[in-house]
Formats: C-alpha cells, structure tokens, sequence
C-alpha cells in the first residue's frame, strides 16, 4: 500500500477527499465530550487535577483511585487469554487444530501480551480499549502479515449516535506524522504540505510535546455497494485509496467487510461504542478523600507549628522570638498578653476521620477493590476455605470485566482468522509446540480455509485464561497425584473412575475421561488377546497357556494402597492449596471451581 503513486487518482480525488474531511469534522463534534472525559481521566491516573491549590496551601493527591485501577489490571493480566478454535462441521477438524496452533504465533509476532497490557490499562482507566487488527503488507519482507495493535481512542472518530461501530458510515483513524518522513514515503509530496487544518485532542503530557513540522494523515473507512474500502489522505492529497486500485476496486479492501477495530467497554453507555471506566466511576469520593486529607495535614501543620498575636509596638524582640536555638528573648519592659498572645488552634475532632473512613470504604465498595479482594479478610474467619469463599465473591466484578475482555479478544481471533483466508496464499513457517515440550515447524497458507464455492470451513472461537500462577499448577498438580493414588489410571477401574470424574469438574477433566476410557479399551483388547492366545497354546504348548490363564486371573495391578494425601515434605494440607487456589482464580472467569 506504501508503494501507490499519484499518477491516476480514478474514482477517489480532491473533491472525495473534502467529503471526508467534513464527514470528520462532524465525527469530531459529536465526540468532543468523550474527548473531554478521556484527557480527564488520564489526567487523574497521574494524581493531578485541574484545581490547584492555594498558595502557601497544601493539596493531597492519595492514591486510593490509583490503587484500584492497578489491582484491577493484575487480575486481568492473571486472566490473559488463550484462544480454543473449534470446527463447525467434523470434516474442517484438522484446520482447525492447524488454526489453533498459528494463531497463537501470530499474536505472539506481534507481542500480543503487551498489547494486552496496555489495552487494560486503556480499558480501566478512560472506560474503553480498543484493538486494531489490520493486513500490513510492509511486513516479512515485502510478503505483508498481520498486525495487532492498540489504538488511541483519541484519535478514533465515527458517526455519533451508533452503538457498534459497525453500523457507522465512516469509521476514522488519524495520526500525526512528521513532515519530512511523510515526504520520505511519498516523494510526491515534497513541496505540497502546507498546513494541518485538522488536530486530534491530546493529552495533558509532562513533557513540552511540539506539533511544528507535523501533519495528520486520516485513514477512513467506509462501505460501498456491500463491500469495505479504504482511502488515506494528508491534506488533500489522496496517499492510498482501494476504489483507486484494480485489485481492489470491486473487492474491497478486506473480504470480511468489517472496519478493522474491535471496542471493549468497561461500564457501556448508550448510544456510544465506549463506556466509562473506574475514574468517571470513583473521581467523587476520590476527591472528597484528597480535600478531607489536605485539610488534615494543614491543621496538623498548624497545631504543629503555633502561632502568635504581636503588637506592631511591642516590646518583643521578635528575631530572637523566632529563633529557636535563642535561649534568651530580649524584651524592653513587661510582657503581657497585651504584647503577644498564642493563637489558639482547634484540633479536629474524632468524628472527621469517622468521614474520612466512610469515603474510603465508599471508594473500595463502589469499585469492588474490598479488603477481601486484596487478601484480607475479617477477623474471626480463618477456614481456609472459608477465606477462599469470601475471595470469590469479591473477585465477581473482575471475572465480569475479564469476560468482556474474551469477548473482545473473540472477535480479534475471528479478524485474524479471515486475514489469514485472504491473504495467507504463500506458504509461511511457524514453530509451534509439539508433545512432551517438543517443537514443531509447520508450513502453513489458506488453502485449507478456501473451501468449496459457496460454502468455506467456519469455527467457533472458545476463550480461556492461561493457567499462569503457582497456586492453581500446584492444586492441578495434587489433584493429579490424588487420583494417581486413588488408582484412577488401573484400566481394571475404568468404569469406576469415569463414573466418579463425570460427576467432577475441574480443569482437563474431559480429556483425562478420554484417556482413561482409551485405555480401558486397550487393556480390554490385551486381555482378549490373551485369552485367544491361551487357546492357541493349549495344545502345542500347554505350559504357555497355563503361564497366560494365570496371568490373565492374577495378573491385575494390585489396589493401590495408602491414603490420598500430600506426598511426603508437603508443609499444607490439600485442603489449604486448593483454597489458595481458589482464591487466585477469584478474578478470572473460571472462577474458584479448580
């Protein structure tokens, strides 16, 4: 796309390109008060305000806002996700299993687990993240990729009004470029950039940010006849348009027909694809916390610190006064109150800090960031079990939050999924994971995912969370020693075992009642075999088939013995891990349930 000239400007032109920039400027006023409430929120991520405070005066910034938002983001990034792609139909099987080992080296290229850091962070703070997933055809060396990608929504514009983003006219992202790099990438605009008539609302930066030299590039898209196309344009001079290009011309720019950008809302808000995040949500008590705490401090100050009436004719040397390595304060004449006097000062009482209390607890409960949530717990409640209880139960507006979040991360996967039917044709390479912790190198293109006319492989999109934390592989780890000495895994207990895990649930549960059935079926089959053989020993060789009878009366594994605890050097009681466990998982969508 980088390589289009302006030799032949076709369909899309000037006069376009002015339709465009009007269709923005519309977008731009009706987004002007998410604007606003964005750059305020950023604002009060960094502790600062607009208000400042008196001179001489003291304004406390406390963290508790802050606080909330970070233990937030720990839990979403506790629950970072993994995609499962299942077929629709038995026979695309296979394609999906490829799809399911590709994708994930996809995100992993374009370091996905940061990108997700940051769009939580994006979420959390201003109310909405924003993922951009977009063919790059700059990238492998001229072959082009996929790109992944989070995006200021600052700098995103649609029709007011709409709710999804796809049911807008025109959906715009613009960003600001550097003059002589612009002319670097399209030489032929050396010479014809004059001045940006249109800028982005930015944030309020600590450092002194210059926009001299700098020009908005505005990428628009937007549907014709059923298909989406694409134009970017500096000024009035058109960089890239799709009606402009044969290839592109009437097939549009992506087969899915989808704008590129996939929103995740917080707290939804109609008529707006965004929503509101924990500042909008807690500024208030936030603020009446940060005045109760400056007041504090300033009457702490001046308790601290006394104060006195003096006569401007007093006979007080008032240097001497002041001075406290002074041991001596001269004075001409007597001293009264008549000549200094202490100010008295007023120590607030014991019901303000009462207040003050009450906003915090306001602040924890209206986020959901409760004392519970972060570890502690009431006193009297010691049960391990019990604690984990209450965790969960906290960790509810999380796992409601992380579910919008695969929800989001859905729709990613399924834009990935339709750039690879478009556009992978050449083979391409990816090491994937093999069994055991092997690795694998696969040849992968579309062809699989071209199908028949009129009828292409589809798959459904199942998100989990990646087990990462200790305490959840410790409590999968001793439910697996659990069942090992319960004798779960002795093909002669088969029955008995499948009909006990049916009735559990926990993680990989599925496919350990698949192996356990699998080899109940093969240790059946030995058996059979066995038996077949004995009668075939029977009369050439009677001592081999009295030797296989044996065998196959005695020859079952003894019952396991011992009891299902801790192996030996465990310090805590299963009980405790699988509440610890339970407790981690809180935040999650899984929940406690491991």
């Amino acid at each position: 796309m980088e390589l289009y000239t302006q030799e032949n400007l076709g369909v899309i032109g000037e006069a376009e390109v002015k339709g465009f920039m009007e269709a923005l400027l519309r977008c731009k006023a009706g987004k002007s008060r998410t604007d606003a409430r964005i750059i305020a929120s950023e604002n009060w991520w960094k502790l600062r305000s607009d208000r400042e405070p008196a001179p001489g005066g003291f304004r406390a910034t406390s963290g508790w806002l802050h606080n909330v938002i970070v233990s937030k983001h720990a839990d979403a990034v506790e629950a970072y996700p993994q995609a499962g792609i299942l077929p629709r139909e038995a026979t695309d099987r296979g394609e999906a299993e490829l799809l399911g080992a590709v994708v994930p080296c996809i995100l992993e290229r374009n370091r996905f687990e940061a990108t997700y850091s940051r769009h939580a962070w994006q979420k959390l703070k201003t109310g909405t993240g924003v993922y951009k997933v977009v063919w790059d055809a700059r990238l492998m060396e001229g072959r082009g990729d996929i790109r992944v990608e989070q995006v200021d929504l600052l700098n995103l514009y649609w029709e007011p009004g709409v709710t999804d983003i796809q049911k807008s006219r025109w959906f715009f992202h613009t960003e600001l470029w550097d003059g002589a790099l612009l002319e670097e990438a399209y030489p032929f605009l050396k010479g014809k950039l004059t001045t940006s008539s249109f800028r982005s609302a930015r944030y309020v930066y600590d450092d002194s940010v210059s926009t001299d030299g700098k020009f908005t590039v505005v990428e628009v898209y937007y549907r014709k006849a059923g298909k989406l196309h694409y134009c970017r344009f500096v000024e009035n001079h058109v960089l890239f348009a799709t009606e402009n290009e044969p290839q592109f011309a009437q097939r549009g720019l992506y087969d899915h027909g989808l704008y590129p950008f996939v929103f995740d809302p917080l707290f939804p808000i109609e008529g707006s694809p965004c929503g509101y995040g924990y500042v909008d949500l807690c500024r208030n008590p936030q603020t009446a916390i940060d005045l109760l705490m400056s007041a504090f401090v300033e009457n702490a100050a001046q308790g601290a610190k006394p104060r006195y009436f003096t006569r401007r004719d007093g006979n007080v040397n008032k240097d001497q006064f002041l001075d406290a390595r002074e041991s001596l304060v001269e004075v001409a004449g007597n001293v009264d109150e008549a000549s200094i006097r202490r100010i008295d000062h007023a120590s607030l009482d014991g019901m303000y800090v009462g207040v003050y209390d009450r906003l915090v607890a306001e602040l924890r409960e209206t986020s959901g960031n409760t004392e519970t949530s972060t570890g502690n717990v009431s006193a009297g409640v010691t049960a391990a079990s019990a604690i984990a209880a209450l965790q969960e139960a906290a960790g509810k507006g999380s796992r409601d939050a992380t579910r919008s979040a695969y929800r989001a991360f859905s729709q990613v996967v399924e834009l990935i999924i339709e750039l690879i039917r478009q556009f992978y044709e050449l083979p391409r390479s990816f090491r994937i994971a093999g069994p055991y912790g092997t690795q694998r190198y696969l040849q992968y293109t579309n062809w699989g995912l071209q199908g028949e006319p009129g009828k292409k492989p589809l798959f459904d999109i199942r998100i989990t969370a990646q087990k990462k934390n200790a305490y959840s592989s410790v409590a999968q780890n001793e439910l697996a020693l659990q069942l090992f000495k319960l004798g779960f895994f002795e093909p002669s207990r088969a029955p008995q075992a499948i009909a006990c895990l049916e009735m559990m649930d926990f993680d990989g549960r599925d496919e350990l009642l698949q192996r356990i059935g699998t080899a109940a079926d093969r240790e059946q089959k030995l058996r059979d075999y066995m038996g077949l053989a004995a009668l075939l020993a029977e009369k050439t060789q009677p001592e081999l088939a009295q030797r296989i009878r044996l065998e196959l009366e005695t020859g079952a594994p003894p019952a396991p013995g011992g009891q299902a605890t801790l192996s030996a050097g465990k310090k805590e009681p299963s009980q405790v891990i699988s509440a610890r466990a339970k407790a981690r998982q809180a935040s999650q969508p899984e929940g406690g349930g491991a």
